[in-house]
């Protein structure tokens, strides 16, 4: 269920469906997360692991109501094809879509000040935690190139970006440096990279 949520994600060509794939990839990855109910410290980061979840996808949520509101269609080709044609778009409305995307997808992937939780989730099965380190982070970086037209247009998210991504590229390659267990150093290893990834969709290089 959690793989087939990241696929439809993916495939999502429309707000809808990107939302519903979103939080239906956090919710099944968070059974597998507790999926050993006497591993106390796996239930604890769980837990806290749900939380930003549920933080990120109310961030979501302001942002696709909003674009859906600006543009009266839930289609994202349409969406984008009417901010390339730019006929009387309404800055403040995308300002606040482009800004709330890239305060998802900084919480989705784990970003300098809320990355605690995936630190944690190394005590979950390493089946699991590979999982999310290969698959489900990119999550965030894969929302700002998704949405990226909505992005370029907004100065403000992408100071956003180039801000937050920085931060979290340099002090999760120092913070990689000094770990002594291999899991932790690659979660931080994955702060850096999401962060890194971020910050490049911040300078435009979406490609």
């Amino acid at each position: 269920l959690t793989l087939a949520s990241v696929l439809l994600f993916v495939l999502s060509g429309n707000i809808v469906m990107l939302y519903a794939t979103w939080v239906a990839m956090s919710l099944s990855l968070h059974q597998l997360l507790i999926f050993y109910p006497t591993r106390k410290k796996a239930q604890a980061a769980a837990r806290k692991k749900f939380i930003v979840a549920r933080i990120g996808d109310a961030f979501l949520l302001v942002a696709l109501v909003s674009l859906y509101q600006t543009f009266h269609t839930g289609n994202l080709a349409a969406i984008y094809q009417q901010i390339q044609d730019g006929v009387n778009l309404p800055s403040r409305n995308l300002d606040v879509a482009a800004v709330f995307l890239v305060l998802a997808a900084v919480m989705k992937s784990a970003q300098f000040p809320f990355h605690g939780w995936l630190v944690e989730v190394m005590e979950t099965p390493t089946p699991v935690s590979a999982t999310l380190h290969a698959g489900l982070i990119n999550a965030g970086p894969f929302l700002i190139i998704r949405m990226s037209h909505v992005i370029h247009y907004s100065s403000a998210a992408s100071m956003l970006l180039l801000i937050i991504g920085g931060i979290s590229a340099i002090f999760g390659a120092i913070a990689f440096t000094t770990q002594p267990a291999q899991k932790t150093a690659l979660a931080y290893s994955s702060i850096a990279h999401m962060g890194f990834s971020l910050f490049t969709s911040g300078l435009g290089l979406y490609a």
